[in-house]
């Protein structure tokens, strides 16, 4: 009766055991937990970073493989601070020193992410916890103001056309070459044998 109980209990335990090692393989799986795995760290600054967020993707060539772990404010002599992502990078993928970098956005409106297009300089790859400047996005109050821009400059060349201005405005407020025109055509319908007509 005793080694009965005894044998329950430790397939009871036994149960339990892997019940819990289920349960941490779990958590670790949704956690932050891709240290654990084999990579490491980039330094990227930039002067804006245009809203990314700490977990944003981080893809080279396209290809989505790492992720932003830590947004930081650094400082450095002579220059104004600038906002440093530090990312996780997989050991497996080589950067080149050359290599651009950018913020992009999936979408209009999208979410944020880091883009990593890479150079040339096969010879050479940025060393764990190296530091490399990004080109930093446009901000969206730059881009209004360039499209306010274009459409004041286009408003601008709309009111020299109908003024007469230039050498296209004169050409479409002036009547006298669109009559000239039509009166051509019209002469050449009633007489065609004049385009083959030369003078002497």
């Amino acid at each position: 009766m005793i080694f009965g109980k005894t044998k329950l209990e430790f397939k009871v335990g036994v149960f339990v055991f892997f019940g819990l090692i289920v349960l941490v393989v779990f958590v670790l799986s949704i956690g932050d937990f891709k240290d654990w795995s084999s990579g490491y760290y980039l330094k990227l600054n930039f002067n804006f970073i245009n809203g990314v967020k700490v977990g944003a993707p981080v893809r080279y060539a396209g290809v989505e493989l790492g992720e932003v772990k830590e947004i930081r404010f650094v400082s450095y002599p002579e220059q104004k601070t600038k906002v440093e992502l530090l990312c996780w990078i997989p050991k497996k993928i080589h950067i080149p020193v050359d290599s651009t970098i950018w913020i992009n956005t999936l979408g209009l409106l999208g979410e944020k992410y880091v883009e990593i297009l890479p150079g040339k300089d096969f010879q050479e790859y940025l060393s764990p916890n190296e530091t490399l400047t990004g080109n930093d996005p446009i901000a969206m109050h730059e881009l209004l103001a360039m499209g306010k821009n274009i459409t004041d400059d286009f408003g601008v060349i709309v009111s020299k056309l109908k003024n007469g201005s230039g050498t296209i405005g004169k050409l479409i407020a002036d009547d006298t070459i669109y009559n000239e025109v039509e009166a051509l055509i019209l002469d050449l319908k009633k007489h065609p044998w004049k385009l083959f007509w030369k003078k002497k």
